[in-house]
């Protein structure tokens, strides 16, 4: 998994080369400031960060492929090594609701496995920090809510708390499916490339809608008003109940911490 690790350094250390042009025009409060925290830390290797946050992985595996062990020990042995080499703060509890001990070797990575056909791995995955995971939010809509009322979630969430979770921001947004697969999906969208669209022409011109929207708030770098308010919205839908209609909504900071790393058995 040494690949895994690599990417998993240049995600908490480097920024999205299309992410870094948003940064290099923005020329308002503290502009200086973030240009230099983002030299600094591609230069010597250092965290973007300080919330060096938990790793998710979205792994597809292949039915072909043979493992030596359980894909979660693996992904956990590489999370552990490699936050353990670089100064990376370890950010997991053991036990979330009582004594909240910690763990200090930022383990375990949350890991979603889909299975397909071929001989390809392909790992998906996420830094996520506290900030932009505690935007995360679950709406459970009556079927007959049409896509104004889906806009108006995403905005007045963004709105009301997206100064708070180190804007600009990027926005996954699952529909369909169950409550769970909802998130899931909304999380997966988050690891889509800054300026993609979704293939469907109506999802590709609602995250073109709600991109629009989103910048008109001027909440801005930060939250201090001047720039972009949203980098990103993607889209990934699920087929649902008759009697459901399942809104997830996933944020992620501006740095957008993510990797794609494809093994071939």
């Amino acid at each position: 998994m040494t690949r895994f690790s690599e990417a998993l350094v240049r995600a908490n250390t480097e920024l999205d080369p299309s992410i870094r042009e948003h940064l290099e025009r923005y020329q308002g409060p503290f502009a200086d400031i973030l240009k230099e925290n983002e030299r600094i830390a591609r230069e010597k290797r250092l965290p973007l960060c300080q919330d060096t946050g938990l790793v998710e992985c979205f792994c597809t595996l292949g039915q072909s492929v043979a493992l030596e062990e359980p894909l979660q020990r693996t992904l956990e042995a590489a999370v552990a090594n490699t936050y353990g080499a670089f100064p990376f703060r370890d950010s997991t509890v053991a036990e979330p609701l009582f004594r909240r001990t910690p763990l200090k070797d930022n383990v375990p990575p949350v890991v979603h496995l889909f299975q397909t056909e071929g001989k390809m791995l392909e790992i998906r995955f996420l830094v996520k920090g506290g900030g932009s995971e505690n935007l995360s939010r679950y709406y459970a809509l009556e079927p007959s809510a049409g896509v104004e009322e889906v806009e108006n979630k995403v905005i007045e969430l963004v709105g009301d708390n997206g100064a708070m979770s180190c804007p600009p921001l990027h926005i996954g947004i699952g529909i369909g499916g169950f409550s769970e697969k909802a998130m899931l999906n909304a999380k997966l969208a988050l690891t889509y490339p800054l300026g993609t669209r979704h293939k469907h022409p109506d999802y590709a011109q609602l995250e073109e809608r709600l991109l629009r929207k989103l910048n008109t708030l001027t909440i801005g770098f930060q939250g201090l008003g001047v720039g972009p308010t949203a980098l990103s919205v993607h889209t990934v839908y699920e087929p649902t109940h008759i009697a459901t209609l399942p809104l997830a909504i996933a944020v992620d900071c501006y740095l957008n911490r993510k990797g794609v790393v494809r093994f071939e058995d």
